[in-house]
């Protein structure tokens, strides 16, 4: 390494108040100028270094009682809420995946891992479940669910699909280990069967639903067509042993009877599938390209709709392209710095996309693309860490900034920063995706739906 002697512009920010459904805050920005030594690090040290903050979030930052992960972690201990101890169900599992790197990569021992996922599995099964689905949060101290919303205080099975792919990666890591280890397995496998997939298909329609809540039932009507960041849902399901679902549930809830394969062409690129069900957005958020596929390997991954390796890359290069494009004139905007996907934002939790761009890029877009854009994705890694360190906290880069409005908050959340390592990881060895797809249960899931999968 070689070290260099930069100006740095720092960032002083007053926040009041951000949290995902209702914020007020007011950030500025002083410039004093100072002189600091930046270490210029290797492409692998770079991977090394943002790889084990990540792993920290879900680590050294996790809930203490559970064991699992909180739903954000704000530094500057602004919590208008009082959500803190605040456990995310979807978030916990893309964390259960990178405590795995953590063992791989020698941050902790294997038994260290062992000890945790055991009180994460103990937890689990004494938590709320609703037919077998955990809901969205759950308080971390009492294992009770956190309402959502005023009716969604009940059963998600989005959310209990991201954890049960992180729980299946678990266990097939473990799974010819010691007897400690093949408890740690059984305990999960008895979870795995336990959620009621079939029983989200609301008295047998062909669509799974998002909610079920005891006191609203379905009120909350939320029946998942593609194409979105849910594939994982309808894989599981069908793959479960035990209360699996029919192809007919995908074909007909999922892909919309093909209406799906209705893509377009953006920024010259093929989206393979159309992204919206309801509206005529050409693009979606990137955190789609991330969440279903941190187990599921896109590569070589086939149905009779799309190709999904090409829908992933032409996913994140069309958010590289219209970052080169710029067609808002945001500050910044271009090769080194690009990414919009859901996260924080000037006024609370938003949804960032071409189309819908508030001038904030999410770290967690282009970092989680790894696998799809190893060099635009690199770009965007030194750029952070050589150019804009004063968006890097323990954690990681914080989970959003806008150079044109001069914001950011020093602040994370799970299902942001859980990608990260997890998909850097998969670009570097596959380790995720190499475990995940060896899992008998969902080889038969994706041969009921018609995958064909394998480089």
């Amino acid at each position: 390494m070689r070290i260099i002697m930069i100006t740095v512009i720092f960032f002083t920010i007053i926040c009041i108040g951000c949290n995902d459904q209702k914020t007020s805050q007011t950030d500025t920005i002083s410039t004093p100028e100072q002189e600091e030594t930046i270490e210029i690090l290797t492409d692998t040290e770079l991977l090394d270094k943002i790889q084990k903050q990540t792993f920290n979030y879900f680590w050294e930052g996790a809930e203490p009682n559970s064991g699992l992960a909180r739903e954000r972690i704000h530094l500057d201990n602004i919590y208008p809420q009082n959500d803190e101890d605040i456990i995310t169900t979807g978030g916990s599992g893309f964390g259960l995946m990178a405590i795995l790197i953590g063992i791989e990569r020698n941050y902790i021992t294997r038994n260290e891992g062992v000890l945790h996922f055991k009180k994460v599995v103990q937890f689990l099964e004494k938590a709320d479940r609703f037919h077998g689905a955990w809901p969205h949060w759950i308080n971390g101290k009492t294992g009770k669910v956190k309402p959502f919303s005023q009716k969604d205080n009940g059963g998600d099975l989005v959310e209990t699909a991201f954890l049960i792919q992180g729980l299946l990666t678990v266990s097939e890591y473990f799974k010819e280990g010691n007897e400690n280890e093949k408890e740690l397995v059984q305990k999960i496998d008895k979870l795995w069967k336990e959620v009621e997939w079939d029983w989200y298909t609301k008295n047998g329609e062909r669509v799974l639903y998002w909610h079920w809540s005891p006191d609203y039932e379905w009120e909350m009507n939320f029946p998942v067509g593609g194409y979105n960041e849910c594939l994982i849902m309808y894989v599981l399901a069908a793959s479960s042993p035990t209360h699996s679902i029919d192809k007919e549930v995908y074909k007909e809830g999922w892909s919309r009877n093909g209406d799906i394969a209705k893509g377009t062409v953006f920024y010259g690129l093929d989206t393979e599938l159309d992204h919206y069900e309801h509206d005529n957005d050409p693009i979606g958020p990137l955190f789609w390209a991330h969440y279903s596929y941190l187990g599921l390997n896109p590569k070589g991954l086939t149905d009779q709709y799309a190709d999904y390796w090409k829908l992933n890359k032409n996913h994140a290069k069309i958010h590289y392209n219209y970052a080169l494009d710029n067609p808002n004139n945001f500050e910044g905007y271009g090769k080194d710095c690009w990414g919009l996907t859901s996260s924080y934002s000037m006024k609370g939790y938003s949804s960032h996309r071409p189309g819908r761009d508030l001038g904030v890029i999410s770290p967690t877009a282009a970092l989680s693309s790894f696998p799809y854009t190893p060099k635009e994705s690199m770009q965007f890694l030194r750029f952070m860490y050589e150019k804009q360190d004063s968006l890097i906290g323990k954690y990681g880069p914080y989970d959003a900034f806008s150079l044109q409005h001069d914001w950011y908050v020093p602040r994370y959340l799970a299902i942001d920063q859980g990608p990260i390592p997890v998909m850097i990881e998969n670009h570097r060895t596959q380790l995720l995706w190499n475990l995940f797809m060896k899992n008998n249960d969902v080889k038969n899931g994706l041969q009921k739906l018609g995958f064909s999968y394998g480089n």
